[in-house]
């Protein structure tokens, strides 16, 4: 069964200075990805704000944690975690928690199929998803889920989609 990973609304500024990088540094504060100016790929592994990602985005180190904010990606060509491949928004409504966790897992589980080229239970990978809470509902307008592929027994390198596993 797919982990329940809910996101939280945070309102993030990023100092680019270098002053700032220094103080980050002496912090222990963790460096931030790079995309690609063109295609948007992920090109230097660092955090990025969860509000960020990008389907085809490859993530390192997820956590359990009931609220993120900041995910570790990769370049798809180094080992990592998980892959997102799919996201969608919910409709605008009052918040409910039970049904927003609902349209998330049918639509990640609906989307599975697709992306892998075989059922989720025929296959060997597992899927799980951010969607919003209702924090980040209530004062984020947040309506988006972001659903992640990855291989449970291990790490793996390039994209999930389509391996039929």
């Amino acid at each position: 069964m797919p982990r329940i990973v809910p996101v939280t609304l945070l309102v993030a500024s990023i100092g680019l200075l270098g002053g700032c990088a220094q103080i980050a540094d002496l912090v222990g504060a963790k460096p931030q990805a790079t995309r690609d100016a063109e295609s948007g790929e992920v090109t230097g592994s660092g955090e990025i704000n969860v509000f960020t990602l990008s389907v085809g985005d490859c993530m390192s180190d997820t956590t359990d944690a009931e609220e993120v904010t900041d995910v570790n990606v990769v370049p798809c060509d180094q080992p990592h975690d998980y892959e997102v491949y799919y996201d969608f928004s919910i409709p605008d409504g009052e918040w409910d928690q039970e049904a927003v966790y609902a349209a998330a897992e049918e639509g990640c589980y609906n989307e599975f199929p697709t992306f892998v080229g075989l059922s989720y239970e025929e296959s060997l990978l597992d899927f799980s998803y951010y969607a919003p809470t209702q924090q980040s509902w209530d004062e984020g307008s947040d309506r988006i889920v972001s659903c992640f592929i990855g291989d449970p027994s291990t790490q793996t390198t390039g994209s999930l989609a389509g391996v039929a596993r």
